[in-house]
């Protein structure tokens, strides 16, 4: 989904004694989690946070972020819940739009299912994607770029989308600039982002399936994304604390992390992606998973309604 973000990241080393100040508010940083494994690598990196936003930084960021994406990472991201997840956005996009349709822009838009669902509610989608095999199920129908700008060049969109793309880019000032400049005013922005302040976060900490490092450099809180937004003239019009299909997994991931050597072994079994885990791993994650089941769904629906669900969603307006 984001090569965009990888390439912004090669010949940008970033050792841990160099991220002094946080990028969006200029706090000075301090250690959050000293340890924190690549699930695929196993490579330890560390997050440091702002006292003042709560915004995390992964440190360090590796100059050239392509080997940690690939076929490990892309492909079946969703899984069997694809379409749910899809439908449940368009539908997002809609009410936040206030049922109008018009022409709208995907950044980060991987294989293109979202852009393809946007369409069949009367969208006119347009996404940017600089990703392995980007928007491979398109067959050429609809506009695709490399970067944003090339895509708002002499046009504006009545929507953005960033369904998390975000936490991949190096410079999420520039991003969240650039998303802004490719609305009309009064355009829709909506941004999702794991919450790293949500319940799920706080409690399973270095284990938290959603911190995904070094793919995810930034790690955010409501306040932090809502700094990002407001100085980029964007006024918050209401927020959403959940991606059910998301939130539940990374309930359940999160936990079996907390008690296996591999992490993510589930995640890897349900999407066909290889693991290092052992045949007495992969078993006990699908048992261990599926008496987790029912407790994460309630663990979701609560932590969403207390509004620090796993999942952050800002629907913001352009001036």
């Amino acid at each position: 989904m984001l090569r965009q973000m990888i390439e912004q990241t090669i010949n940008h080393s970033t050792e841990p004694d160099e991220a002094l100040s946080c990028c969006v508010c200029g706090t000075r940083l301090v250690s959050r989690f000293e340890r924190v494994v690549d699930p695929q690598s196993l490579e330890p990196f560390s997050i440091q946070v702002c006292p003042a936003c709560g915004l995390g930084h992964t440190t360090p960021q590796p100059a050239d972020l392509g080997s940690y994406y690939g076929k490990a990472y892309y492909g079946n991201r969703h899984s069997f819940t694809k379409r749910l997840c899809m439908r449940r956005r368009a539908q997002l996009l809609d009410q936040a739009a206030g049922g109008k349709r018009g022409r709208l822009l995907d950044i980060g838009c991987g294989d293109g299912s979202f852009l393809r669902e946007a369409q069949s509610h009367g969208w006119s989608p347009t996404g940017t994607e600089l990703g392995g095999n980007p928007a491979r199920t398109l067959e050429g129908d609809i506009p695709l770029f490399a970067e944003v700008r090339e895509a708002a060049r002499g046009q504006r969109y009545d929507a953005v989308t960033m369904w998390h793309s975000l936490e991949h880019f190096r410079d999420v000032r520039a991003a969240i600039a650039d998303a802004r400049q490719a609305l009309r005013p009064g355009g829709t922005l909506i941004v999702a982002v794991p919450d790293a302040g949500g319940l799920q976060a706080r409690l399973f900490g270095p284990q938290w399936f959603h911190l995904d490092v070094p793919r995810h450099l930034f790690h955010f809180t409501q306040a932090a994304l809502t700094r990002l937004l407001v100085q980029q003239r964007l006024t918050i019009e209401s927020w959403g604390h959940q991606e059910a299909e998301l939130d539940v997994f990374g309930w359940m991931q999160s936990a079996l992390n907390s008690v296996l050597p591999v992490p993510n072994v589930l995640f890897s079994e349900l999407t066909g992606k290889p693991t290092r885990a052992s045949l007495w791993a992969r078993l006990a994650s699908y048992a261990m998973g599926s008496c987790a089941f029912p407790i994460s769904v309630g663990a979701t629906a609560a932590s969403a309604a207390l509004g620090r669900g796993g999942t952050l969603i800002a629907v913001a307006r352009a001036a």
